[in-house]
Order: structure tokens, then sequence, then C-alpha cells
């Protein structure tokens, strides 16, 4: 596994263990992170879930942004 993975998956754990902060926080922060690491794939799962279990909060407004950032358009101009 590489490195990145692991260190994502471990902060993951240490945050649901401890359970500090407020949550949809958490994993916006852990998305950023994801993107800064080039893990788009991981960081749309990550604003999914926010949109998903938050979907009051302004940090799912922030993530829908960031999915339609994320997201190629899927019909380009001709």
């Amino acid at each position: 596994m590489n490195l990145r993975f692991l260190l994502a998956i471990s902060f993951l754990i240490h945050l649901t263990v401890l359970g500090c902060g407020n949550q949809a926080k958490d994993l916006f922060e852990t998305a950023q992170f994801e993107e800064r690491q080039n893990n788009q794939a991981h960081a749309r799962e990550l604003y999914e879930q926010i949109v998903k279990q938050y979907p009051e909060t302004d940090f799912a407004k922030n993530a829908r942004e960031r999915l339609a950032a994320l997201t190629p358009d899927r019909n380009p101009a001709r």
C-alpha cells in the first residue's frame, strides 16, 4: 500500500476513535487533503459522504461545489 493511503486511513481512524470536532468539518478537511495529494477519487467519495450525511450544512454546500469542479463535463460542446 502506498504511504498516502495509509496516512489517510490512519487519520480517519483517529478521527473516528477520538470523536473529535465537527464530523462534517473533519470529512471536508480530509477531502481537501486528498485533493492536494492528487487522490480525486477518494476526495469525491468524502465529498459525497458529506452531502449525504450533512445536507443542510455549509460543508455540504462547499462539497457540492468541489464535486462539480472534480467531475468532468459529461456532455462537452461539440
